[in-house]
């Protein structure tokens, strides 16, 4: 009887289905459907995500097992994301995992998103066996479009919130200054790529003084909003003729708010290995930025692969991997939850 441990995950909390499989904890296949309707609204439409999740669900883990060349049975268990996001969205992925998890008489593990995005920093593909992944304990920043926040890591299932967004998460501000600026959904990577050729320093915005570890944007937001009317009511082609020097400078700002709550808690915690992990963590300058400030403090910095930073489920298989004990009882008694703590599971 063969003692690999074998992992099914699924995620759906958003608008990517996904499917992976991990062998003893090592990816052996990777599955992402991205879901293109929603770039003409600018944003993700909630009912239209689920309705492509059903359709997309059963191919998507289908090819994730051919692809690993694993059978049904094969299985040990079966990962599944179960919050945070969007309650259609997820409720097609748990759904999925509670019935093939019956069909084939093998376990659902329930996944924190935000968690799974921190596990995606120990994702090691098949020639990555011998990978140099973060010791414990380590901070970890996690930004994406939905959160925001700076969590101490003590163990795979010891994870501590030090600071969260109060309001809109750093991957939402770069969507909505996007949007303002009339440029493609998702934003925050159509705003990295012309702030290449811009000056961060041609147009300052402001930073809000929130206390401790704590994030806020929605007043950058608001800010760029009326920076972009008063200067377009001046000129009509304000934003055509200096679009790079204002996503230079959205940016560095955003970048800049980061970096500070990350410095605060690196300085206050003395802990020196540091992970970056969500869709932001893919941003160029935010890299470099980071890469600077951990060369400066003597920190271990990692990433995941980039293509990684975003929803994926290898991150959940991985996640199950870590999470499943050696004797396992068969449990399918999960729910989707839209919202959750980052220590919640």
């Amino acid at each position: 009887m063969s003692t690999d441990k074998i992992i099914l995950g699924i995620e759906t909390s958003c608008d990517e289905t996904a499917a992976a499989v991990t062998i003893n904890g090592v990816l052996r296949s990777a599955i992402t459907s991205t879901q293109q309707i929603h770039s003409m609204y600018g944003g993700v439409v909630p009912e239209l995500a689920s309705r492509v999740h059903q359709q997309n669900i059963v191919p998507v883990a289908d090819e994730a097992l051919k692809l690993a060349k694993i059978g049904l049975r094969d299985l040990d268990a079966v990962a599944v994301t179960i919050g945070p996001g969007l309650m259609g969205s997820l409720l097609v992925g748990v759904s999925f995992a509670k019935g093939f998890g019956l069909a084939i008489n093998k376990p659902v593990i329930p996944v924190n998103h935000m968690q799974a995005h921190i596990y995606s920093l120990f994702i090691r593909k098949k020639d990555e066996e011998t990978k140099t992944v973060p010791s414990f304990p380590f901070l970890c920043m996690n930004i994406s479009g939905g959160h925001t926040q700076i969590v101490k890591v003590n163990s795979f299932s010891d994870m501590e919130l030090l600071g969260q967004t109060l309001d809109d998460a750093a991957g939402e501000a770069f969507d909505k200054a996007a949007k303002i600026l009339g440029l493609p959904y998702p934003g925050g990577p159509a705003i990295d790529r012309l702030a290449a050729a811009g000056n961060p320093g041609i147009f300052t915005f402001p930073k809000p003084v929130i206390p401790d570890y704590d994030f806020s944007f929605s007043g950058l937001k608001t800010a760029v909003l009326y920076f972009i009317r008063d200067r377009t009511l001046a000129d009509p082609d304000f934003i055509t003729n200096n679009i790079n020097d204002i996503c230079a400078s959205v940016q560095h700002v955003i970048v800049g708010i980061l970096l500070n709550k990350l410095s605060k808690a690196i300085s206050d915690t003395k802990i020196s290995t540091v992970g970056i992990a969500g869709g932001v963590a893919a941003n160029s300058y935010f890299r470099k930025m980071t890469a600077q400030l951990a060369e400066k403090n003597h920190i271990r910095l990692f990433y995941p692969d980039l293509e990684f930073c975003t929803d994926n489920a290898a991150m959940v298989a991985t996640a199950g991997y870590h999470l499943l004990p050696d004797e396992i009882n068969l449990n399918n008694n999960i729910t989707a939850k839209s919202r959750m703590h980052i220590a919640e599971r």
